[in-house]
């Protein structure tokens, strides 16, 4: 069957024919990628209209509130399995089985431990540094212990650095935390599940053992899982196009923390937390709500829409149902913030203004709720989805180099500048 081809028909009637591409699921494109030889760019600013790769790890119906991890439903991933398992899945393609799953295991543990010189590296920060920008800098620390053996087009040795990158996140992420706290480093404990592991680093101390609640650690498992993979986002493509370039795994991932740091990505539910602690009461929600209606007003309702979702976010109403087993496994029903959140949620559904633009709470409307009732501080809220996200980015750089046509990515501009000039002799001359 012949490809089917778009045609653009340019302004002096020249006909240019582009081939159509359909994916499995989701919408068409246009292949532009030969638009160069004809002297001509597109023009697509935040990359919206724009398909930076093809992928097989995570699809996204914005309009039908479907998030598929390797074609399986977001919500039986949550249910049914681990974070390992999900990890698995995104690097491997399928489930599993449970030989699969145990060697995969003890392959992860073995890589929970960070080599001692990092004490140093910590070391060199302020006590009171954001843990995000510690764990950025350490991560990216690591290509220094990883280098020589590094050969990225190596399939066995992005296999290693994968199972490197998923146990030893972990670890960093909760010495970040403790640093900060001027607490000493807990060592990780290889007899504990991956999500226990990192909530015994967090929370345990020399002097006081801390206590695992399956509740909580389940709960916990959900939160990797809703946010281990979300197709090509700001910071999955920056891991992905620093990639390309062939650098070392830990940058890569690093660059992605990075990018996951900003305010308008990863740092969604923390400001979803400080917002309903702005608003504090239950009588105060018309007013913020009213707020969020008026254009001039720079208050925003945080926790609500998404750019790709037009419709409800399918992570929600899981984390909606976490949270409640967590408030009632803590006996903590009736907690301000959650009664304040459900009132909200409440009000804002059934406003006309919010039900017409279809802003449905997502995902970081409850899960940073869900944080704070675990014990989590708002300051790590970010590193927990960094520790998260690392599954996905390590998956999506590992799958480049299994791409026959990895390029480096080079997006071009279009340029606004001055016009050719020329070196003034006499720069004391007036510009006046």
């Amino acid at each position: 069957m012949d490809q089917k081809k778009a045609t653009l028909t340019l302004p002096d009637g020249k006909i240019i024919e582009l081939p159509f591409i359909e994916g499995k699921m989701g919408k068409p494109a246009i292949d532009i990628s030969q638009l160069s030889q004809h002297g001509l760019h597109t023009y697509d600013p935040g990359f919206m209209s724009t398909a930076s790769c093809g992928s097989a790890i995570t699809f996204i119906d914005g309009e039908k509130s479907i998030l598929l991890y390797r074609g399986y439903p977001i919500e039986q991933l949550a249910e049914h399995c681990d974070f390992l398992d999900v990890a698995y899945l995104l690097l491997n393609g399928e489930l599993p089985n449970q030989n699969e799953k145990t060697k995969y295991v003890s392959e992860v543990k073995k890589h929970y431990l960070l080599h001692d010189q990092l004490n140093s590296v910590f070391r060199g920060f302020r006590r009171d540094a954001h843990p995000m920008a510690v764990m950025a800098a350490v991560v990216a620390s690591k290509s220094a212990f990883y280098f020589d053996e590094m050969n990225v087009y190596n399939r066995n040795h992005r296999k290693i650095s994968a199972n490197r990158l998923i146990g030893k996140v972990p670890s960093i992420a909760a010495w970040s935390y403790l640093y900060n706290l001027g607490r000493p480093f807990n060592y990780p404990r290889n007899d504990l599940s991956y999500a226990a592991n990192f909530l015994n680093m967090l929370f345990s101390s020399p002097t006081q053992d801390y206590e695992i609640n399956p509740v909580l650690v389940r709960a916990f498992e959900r939160i990797l899982i809703l946010h281990a993979d979300h197709e090509q986002n700001a910071s999955t493509s920056t891991v992905r196009l620093v990639g390309s370039s062939g650098a070392n795994p830990f940058a890569c991932i690093s660059s992605g923390i990075a990018s996951l740091w900003g305010p308008a990505h990863g740092g969604a539910n923390e400001a979803t937390l400080k917002m309903l602690q702005e608003i504090r009461s239950e009588s105060r929600i018309g007013e913020y709500i009213e707020r969020a209606k008026d254009s001039t007003d720079s208050f925003r309702l945080m926790g609500f829409g998404h750019r790709v979702y037009r419709n409800k976010d399918p992570r929600a109403e899981i984390m909606r149902k976490t949270c409640h087993e967590v408030l009632s496994e803590l006996g903590l029903e009736n907690d301000s913030i959650f009664k304040l959140a459900l009132k909200l949620e409440k009000i804002a559904l059934e406003d006309d203004y919010f039900v017409k633009k279809k802003l449905y709470p997502n995902v970081d409307f409850y899960s940073g709720i869900v944080m704070r009732a675990l014990g989590i501080p708002n300051s790590m809220f970010t590193a927990v989805f960094a520790l998260a996200r690392t599954a996905g980015w390590i998956a999506h750089w590992n799958e480049m180099f299994v791409a026959d046509n990895l390029k480096i990515g080079r997006p071009r501009q279009i340029y606004k500048g001055k016009l050719l000039r020329n070196v003034s002799l006499d720069r004391n001359v007036s510009k006046d």
